[in-house]
């Protein structure tokens, strides 16, 4: 799927599209799993897979400092346990777990609205 918003600050972090294998943000193809917020992009510290989440990623993603991380969790939903992700409930930082589809959606929409938030982009597999 292919989509634009057009915004002036942060151009090169919009999600532009999105499917089996790839994640493309700005003019940027991603083929693993990214972090994506308004100021960064972080590469290599995501799993592939929803069932390879530990704790640790979500203590690296509380260390951002969002006010919300969205976690894209492949082609389909599926909730990580609760006992991984208590470092963000511990921070007063929100949850919102959706497929990784609605959640490039949801990112673009929230960072156009200026919101600190961290989209966590599991790939879709292929």
């Amino acid at each position: 799927m292919k989509f634009h918003l057009q915004t002036g600050d942060g151009e090169d972090r919009i999600i532009r599209g999105y499917g089996p294998g790839e994640i493309r943000v700005g003019g940027q193809i991603y083929r693993n799993s990214i972090v994506v917020t308004p100021q960064r992009i972080l590469q290599d510290i995501l799993p592939q897979q929803c069932d390879r989440l530990d704790a640790s990623h979500f203590e690296m993603l509380a260390g951002l400092k969002p006010e919300l991380v969205i976690l894209g969790t492949g082609r389909t939903l599926r909730f990580p346990p609760p006992q991984i992700t208590v470092s963000l409930m511990r921070a007063s930082i929100g949850l919102e777990v959706m497929d990784t589809a609605a959640a490039c959606r949801t990112y673009n929409i929230l960072m156009g609205e200026d919101r600190r938030v961290a989209a966590a982009l599991l790939m879709i597999e292929r």
